[in-house]
């Protein structure tokens, strides 16, 4: 029986990986349901191609363009972030990839593990934002969870058929694109000089989150939910070859470690798929890669990683409100309306003014995302 998957984001760079492994096997997965934030042209066309029993336009203002593109094909067109937490629900659903990038992607996961669905998750921000209630939530509905990232796929699979307690994760970090930018350097940096990362083709937030090291931050976040860890049972180490993807440090000082290259096809199939494995032709060459090196995080230019640290240290909504404060500064930044260094600096002005609520309820974890978008739109002065 094939796989049914609803692919939320499905424009995105993960989206669009994964329809290529739908492509590559037909005989085992079907796209039920496809979901895109704006990029409606590219929607229609995958919609054309996979034939799904529906499909979400996120942005509104392109829902007519939308269903008159695919009037005479058998397809439901919704339209709205609501939409997105229902199509994930129905019986015709098996498996929810939710590649959707930012706080959007919360709602639909909850909605998901509400219905017993397998989440095959690249969106971290669900967990950043509010990882206590959705390991709850999937322990209580036994959903399962299966990571996309390659830092956690990694992990996941060091981790598998193992009892013995774990000592520490250790989480690799390209570095991203500013890795050999001089500290003084940065107060200068473009949104183009951000965007070129040097193994990874990612899209352009979260290229931007590698670069500031946010986005390693959150992966520290996510790793501690996912794993049931504490922070200090979570290093972050600098390999600038990405080939090693993250290791595991068990008590009597194994450390076991998943290596491949660079490439995001592998850690989504094995969520697909697991626990089988996909046949792939790609081969890893130990002598193409004959040098693979480390490096501690500098803490002074990369001030971010230590915030998140210090968020999952406070629990509450302090990440979300890091989360919320992160993607108004950031959407600022490729838009030239902030300078690189003033992300950094938005998501300390919001951390400093927000409450942190420390048992939330959805509705909290919502007006915490709220408040610390207009915190940050006051520090730059942006109007809504």
């Amino acid at each position: 029986m094939k796989q049914r998957l609803a692919l939320l984001g499905s424009t995105g760079s993960i989206g669009c990986q994964t329809l290529d492994i739908v492509r590559r096997r037909p005989e085992e997965f079907e796209i039920t349901t496809l979901t895109a934030g704006s990029r409606w042209e590219s929607l229609v066309l995958q919609a054309r191609e996979f034939q799904p029993d529906s499909v979400v336009i996120a942005d509104e203002r392109y829902y007519e363009n939308v269903r008159e593109a695919l009037a005479g094909e058998p397809i439901k067109v919704y339209a709205g972030s609501e939409a997105l937490s229902q199509v994930v629900t129905g019986g015709e659903v098996d498996t929810v990839v939710n590649a959707l990038v930012g706080y959007a992607g919360l709602m639909p996961t909850v909605s998901a593990i509400k219905k017993s669905k397998k989440i095959a998750l690249a969106n971290k921000e669900t967990l950043v934002v509010a990882g206590e209630l959705v390991m709850r939530l999937a322990e209580q509905h036994r959903a399962p969870i299966l990571p996309i990232d390659s830092e956690h796929s990694a992990i996941f699979q060091c981790l598998i058929g193992e009892r013995a307690p774990l000592r520490r994760l250790i989480i690799t970090c390209s570095g991203g694109s500013l890795r050999d930018l001089p500290i003084e350097a940065l107060k200068d940096v473009t949104p183009e000089q951000a965007l070129k990362h040097p193994q990874w083709t990612m899209g352009a937030k979260i290229t931007i989150d590698s670069s500031t090291l946010v986005n390693k931050g959150f992966e520290v976040i996510e790793a501690a939910w996912l794993f049931g860890l504490d922070a200090d049972k979570i290093s972050v180490l600098i390999h600038p070859q990405s080939v090693i993807h993250s290791m595991v440090e068990f008590e009597d000082g194994a450390i076991k470690a998943q290596l491949g290259t660079p490439d995001m096809h592998m850690p989504i199939s094995f969520a697909l798929m697991y626990p089988q494995r996909a046949q792939r032709d790609e081969h890893f060459s130990f002598a193409d890669n004959p040098t693979l090196t480390f490096a501690e995080v500098d803490r002074v230019k990369y001030p971010a990683l230590d915030i998140a640290y210090h968020c999952l240290r406070s629990g509450g909504t302090a990440a979300c409100t890091m989360n919320g404060a992160n993607e108004v500064a950031v959407a600022a930044f490729l838009a030239h309306k902030c300078g690189y260094l003033d992300i950094v600096r938005t998501i300390e002005y919001a951390l400093d003014r927000a409450e942190n609520i420390k048992k939330p309820t959805l509705e909290d974890y919502a007006a915490a995302d709220l408040e610390s978008r207009r915190l940050a739109r006051e520090f730059l002065k942006i109007k809504e």
